[in-house]
């Protein structure tokens, strides 16, 4: 496998930045998305949990709390509570009824869709007005930050 060559300043520099310019990005998206969206935004926890079942319909509690990082009885009382708010389903296994499958409601995947729709078309409308030598740049990023998440994060 190929290493980098590059020096452990360079790395350091790249690791601050990425560090500190990813949660900004996300939440200045966030900021524009509680002005423009009337439902009450969840919790972050509740957010990630909704997107990885939008991702992966049907994911056991168990895994789900390996994608996230998150102790399974933490996951299973956030299901319990996005259960009874009408955002998850879970359904017992027809196997081994110990084991929950997620799914999201319809309003929950209605929600998803909608916020996720302006959350993109927030970052479309900034990338607009990028050059092309920008936009370039930022789409040659995309496969190494994907492979970057993969190594920091491998079972997600």
């Amino acid at each position: 496998m190929p290493g980098s060559h590059a020096s452990d300043q360079d790395l350091s520099h790249v690791a601050r930045a990425l560090t500190a310019l990813l949660p900004t990005l996300n939440r200045a998206v966030d900021r524009r998305l509680a002005q423009d969206v009337a439902i009450p935004r969840p919790p972050e926890g509740q957010l990630a949990l909704l997107r990885l079942v939008a991702e992966r319909d049907g994911i056991a509690v168990r895994e789900a709390a390996d994608v996230m990082l998150m102790k399974p009885n933490n996951v299973s009382a956030l299901v319990s509570q996005m259960t009874r708010q009408g955002l998850l389903e879970r359904r017992q296994d027809t196997r081994d009824k110990r084991v929950a499958h997620l799914h999201l409601t319809v309003r929950a995947r209605q929600d998803l869709t909608r916020v996720d729709d302006l959350r993109h078309g927030y970052v479309i409308e900034a990338l607009r007005t990028l050059t092309d030598g920008d936009l370039d740049a930022i789409g040659s990023a995309l496969a190494a930050l994907s492979n970057l998440a993969r190594r920091l994060h491998p079972a997600h």
